[in-house]
């Protein structure tokens, strides 16, 4: 896709696509909601089901656990059954699992439900990119434009509408998801033909063996470190602001616009300018610092370190995923899955960690842990930049991707 310009006045439209890519587009805006939905109601969720904010931070660590494992599994099921199958299957559990959240008596059976959920998103996120980039109209590099600004949208609105339906109950979240996915998979089910399945099948060892690459395996290391700092602030953060839905929801807000902003608009111009890898080392410092200062800041400072922060994400979840992607020789969903493998058993660890470290100490040194994190992330990129550098360097700085599904995550 090198050379492609999707704002080309002689190439098509990005607007102009399939009705088949509308559907998949809006589907993934709605599964990237749900990443972000529960921010704004983990207090009341806490207080709804008397539960402690670790038992509550649970609801990430199921869902980003079964994620991680998943990541092994999707290839080798839509390179069996196709992308279209893998989506509707995907999606089906979304669905039941959602509804079910909503249903529940308990923190148990919540966190339960939340890993459900978490396999089902797992399996259409990591197809649905690949299904819109061979649906679109305008090639490679419109539809990956277009796949990331709905990942944006969801990333941002996501815990606005854990807000709005949140302020009247914690459970209506849950449903209000449940119905969105299923007019997606009607949406699908009706405009989007089975595509081609891959000529070559994939392993279910495939991503780990992938990982013997030095370059991607330094790109996995150091994005765990990332991650941890990441989804410190995604899951713990609520607690440490203690506000309404609302005013959470429009602090998240404001934090995925300023994610979804950076990763798709910033981060392309300031890898032109100054090269991925000093980017992403300066990046993963500053969120070190922003870290400290919502540890250690004023309730105000909090807030405006949370938004803060999706600056920084936005701009390491780019750059790291096209570090994956391209650094090694391996097949890019292949390599996409070895790494994510790698990465989202830190967004696992990190909402129960934080809490528990909160616990054991108090309320500051779960965001040093975070910080502490970010640094070793950024001395990873330095040490081995040497067996990075070489791909970086030659990456393209508009997400020359066949799989970033999970740029964030994220």
């Amino acid at each position: 896709m090198r050379g492609e310009d999707p704002f080309d006045e002689g190439a098509p439209s990005i607007l102009r696509q399939p009705k088949a890519v509308w559907a998949t587009a809006g589907a993934s805006v709605v599964a990237f909601m749900g990443i972000g939905l529960v921010d704004p109601i983990l207090p009341s969720i806490a207080k709804g089901l008397e539960a402690t904010p670790s038992q509550v931070s649970l609801l990430f660590t199921s869902y980003f656990l079964i994620t991680a494992v998943a990541m092994l599994v999707t290839g080798f099921v839509s390179s069996r059954i196709g992308g279209r199958k893998t989506l509707l299957a995907g999606l089906t559990l979304v669905i039941l699992f959602a509804a079910l959240s909503g249903t529940s008596g308990s923190v148990g059976e919540l966190v339960g439900f939340r890993a459900g959920w978490g396999l089902g998103n797992a399996l259409f996120v990591s197809t649905s990119l690949a299904v819109i980039v061979g649906a679109a109209a305008g090639g490679s590099a419109a539809a990956i434009l277009l796949y990331e600004s709905a990942l944006g949208l969801g990333m941002a609105c996501g815990p606005l509408l854990g807000a709005v339906l949140g302020d009247a109950s914690w459970r209506y979240p849950f449903f209000g998801t449940a119905a969105l996915m299923a007019v997606g998979f009607l949406c699908i089910a009706a405009f989007l033909k089975e595509q081609p399945t891959p000529a070559r099948k994939t392993s279910l060892l495939d991503p780990l063996k992938a990982l013997g690459h030095g370059g991607l395996a330094s790109a996995a290391a150091s994005a765990f470190f990332y991650n941890y700092a990441f989804f410190t602030v995604l899951a713990f953060t609520p607690f440490v602001l203690n506000m309404s839905p609302y005013k959470s929801g429009a602090v998240f807000f404001a934090w995925g616009v300023l994610l979804a902003v950076f990763s798709v608009l910033v981060a392309p111009r300031l890898q032109r300018r100054f090269g991925s890898l000093k980017v992403l080392g300066g990046s993963l410092l500053l969120l070190a610092a922003d870290l400290v200062m919502l540890g250690y800041g004023s309730h105000t400072a909090a807030v405006a370190g949370t938004i803060v922060s999706g600056a920084f994400i936005g701009l390491n979840n780019t750059v790291f995923t096209e570090l994956a992607l391209g650094v090694s020789d391996a097949p890019r969903p292949v390599a996409s899955a070895g790494y994510n493998f790698v990465r989202w058993f830190a967004a696992a660890a990190a909402p129960y960690f934080a809490p528990k470290i909160e616990e054991w100490t108090d309320i500051h040194i779960p965001f040093v842990v975070a910080a502490v994190a970010a640094v070793i992330g950024a001395g990873i990129v330095w040490v081995r930049r040497t067996s990075l550098s070489h791909k970086a360097e030659e990456l393209q700085p508009v997400h020359a991707t066949q799989d970033s599904v999970t740029v964030f995550a994220n």
